[in-house]
């Protein structure tokens, strides 16, 4: 994957104001590859009920 999904800055700052914690630039890295798996899995799902719409459902988080 090449394109970044989620915001650096935001990401960044979250870490740091919720731990204190500086952030590697491979987590922004590992972060934005979850969010890309987490999208393939909800068009799959939608376009497997017969929807062009990717809803909450079709987005689920197994480890949180």
């Amino acid at each position: 994957m090449a394109e970044v999904l989620v915001v650096t800055s935001k990401v960044k700052k979250y870490i740091k104001e919720k731990g204190g914690c500086n952030t590697s630039s491979e987590t922004v890295k590992v972060l934005s590859d979850a969010v890309e798996r987490l999208c393939e899995k909800g068009i799959q799902s939608a376009k497997s009920d017969g929807r062009k719409t990717v809803m909450d459902r079709d987005i689920i988080i197994d480890h949180i």
